[in-house]
């Protein structure tokens, strides 16, 4: 199985692929693109390395250096631990946390 850096690897290259139209699509420079692609794929690395917790539910995405982390989590502690990973990430300015805490499913027996 290949490891993080590989996928890091191979999404810097398909940025540095598709760089050249990208500050007149998104307004941003290619170095920042890249940046931001950097960032999101640490961001990821970090999120599935974490053992205690299971972050396979959580989106990133990078615009100017703010993460924004979305998707659903299982508790309130993995969706603050999860915004504390993205914080220990160099070049992060801002995280903007939109994870959902899952509900648990009601059993068949069960009223509300």
């Amino acid at each position: 199985m290949r490891g993080p850096t590989f996928k890091v690897v191979v999404a810097l290259l398909m940025v540095v692929a598709f760089a050249s139209g990208c500050q007149s699509m998104t307004g941003r420079s290619t170095g920042r693109v890249i940046d931001d692609s950097t960032i999101t794929a640490e961001v990821k690395a970090k999120l599935v390395g974490e053992k205690a917790s299971n972050f396979t539910r959580v989106g990133v995405n990078t615009v100017n250096g703010q993460v924004h982390l979305d998707g659903v989590v299982d508790s309130v502690d993995q969706k603050v631990r999860a915004e504390e990973i993205a914080r220990q990430v160099k070049g992060v300015g801002r995280v903007v946390n939109s994870l959902q805490i899952s509900t648990p499913a009601a059993s068949p027996g069960s009223t509300r």
